[in-house]
């Protein structure tokens, strides 16, 4: 069960470095991606206009994970440092995890989301109760698709007016909806 989670506060991959966020990484969460139009063009929310939007995301991010709601881990690279260059989220209900990422642009394309996902998918599949792991994005949005393909999610078909992505318009849109299952 979701509410049975115990993430780890820290997982390391090959490449990567996945933390909770804190809050001094507002700043370079504002800077390389939570303010760029082109980054958060897919996403539910906009980009952000202040630093301190930025902060009462990561302060949110904070309270979720002490109130186990959601779980959202800043993606690093170990090699660089501590510097966030993106996050992955795993929320959840009962048997079923999903997952939601963004990536600055400048690390587009380097495999970083597909490694976390996978990481996290074999994690949370792994746990007791929890039977699905799902994803979705914009069906517009072939990068992502790929992303969940790669760590090896099914696409289970599309959903027709579900989510409002308001960078592109304020009317629901249609998505493709990806899981793997135990």
């Amino acid at each position: 069960m979701f509410s049975d989670l115990m993430p780890a506060l820290v997982r390391d991959t090959a490449r990567l470095r996945l933390r909770r966020p804190r809050p001094e990484d507002a700043a370079i969460i504002f800077a390389t991606y939570a303010s760029d139009p082109e980054v958060t063009r897919y996403l539910a929310w906009r980009p952000h206009r202040s630093v301190r939007e930025t902060e009462a995301h990561v302060a949110r991010a904070t309270a979720d994970w002490a109130g186990k709601r959601e779980y959202v881990y800043a993606i690093t690279l170990r090699e660089e440092g501590e510097a966030p260059v993106g996050a992955i989220a795993i929320r959840g209900a009962g048997h079923a995890v999903s997952f939601g990422f963004v990536l600055s642009r400048p690390h587009w394309g380097r495999g970083i989301v597909t490694e976390a996902l996978s990481e996290l998918l074999g994690w949370t599949l792994g746990q007791r109760g929890i039977w699905r792991a799902a994803a979705f994005c914009d069906v517009d949005n072939l990068a992502s698709a790929l992303v969940m393909e790669k760590a090896g999610m099914s696409l289970e078909g599309i959903n027709r007016r579900a989510i409002v992505h308001p960078n592109l318009s304020p009317e629901p849109r249609d998505v493709r909806m990806y899981a793997r299952v135990n």
